[in-house]
């Protein structure tokens, strides 16, 4: 059940809080493991902990550093998008890093789904909220620019379903998309499974490994 995980990466925050920098956690994974779930999970726990009107916690996901589709278009990326090259990497790793010592409110892209398009400044960040979880497919990868965060996490989760799960959840993804099944499961094959993989075999080992099934919570939300 995912209380349970959620559970586990909260007393793996607690166990790593920081002191005299804001606390960052990674929650990665391959696309469709269920990490956007579990990460919103923990954030909305640890705020129900607390009484304070400042948020304990924020999430910011990798996602929306995606570039833009006239970008990705130009670059002849569109068809790979989600692909490690076509994010803002070297933006993403500058703003994580900075959150650990900002005083300042700050301010972060939010990924769209419905739209297929970041949105500028969605997250705002409280400059006395103690806890950033950070969540996406790249951040334990073991290539620049992504490694340069390693010294920036206090705690890394990484979640890893079976391939075979992956496909399954990829193919739905894309049905729910309005994509009949074939052109769905050419879809998953063609770009997101072999971006799983190598998320899977490039990434560094993290604090907590799961492998838990989200089916049940609600697998729509998950990225």
């Amino acid at each position: 059940m995912i209380e349970q995980d959620v559970q586990r990466v909260c007393d793996l925050i607690s166990s790593r809080r920081q002191v005299g920098v804001r606390t960052i956690i990674a929650i990665a994974g391959p696309p469709a493991s269920g990490k956007s779930t579990l990460a919103d999970a923990v954030v909305q726990s640890l705020n129900t902990q607390q009484s304070s009107a400042v948020p304990s916690a924020t999430l910011v996901p990798m996602d929306g550093y995606h570039l833009d589709n006239c970008v990705l278009e130009t670059r002849g990326l569109l068809a790979r998008k989600g692909a490690p090259e076509t994010f803002d990497g070297v933006g993403f790793c500058a703003a994580i890093r900075e959150l650990q010592f900002t005083r300042h409110e700050s301010f972060h892209p939010k990924f769209d789904r419905t739209m297929d398009l970041a949105i500028a400044n969605a997250i705002a960040v409280h400059p006395a909220t103690p806890v950033v979880v950070v969540e996406g497919n790249y951040l334990l990868m073991d290539s620049d620019p992504w490694r340069n965060l390693t010294d920036v996490y206090a705690a890394t989760v990484f979640i890893s379903p079976t391939l075979e799960e992956l496909e399954n959840r990829l193919q739905n993804r894309w049905i729910s998309h309005g994509f009949d099944p074939q052109t769905a499961l050419q879809r998953a094959i063609a770009n997101d499974l072999p971006n799983a993989e190598r998320v899977i075999r490039d990434s560094r080992k993290a604090d907590l490994i799961l492998s838990q099934n989200y089916t049940e919570f609600g697998m729509r939300n998950a990225f």
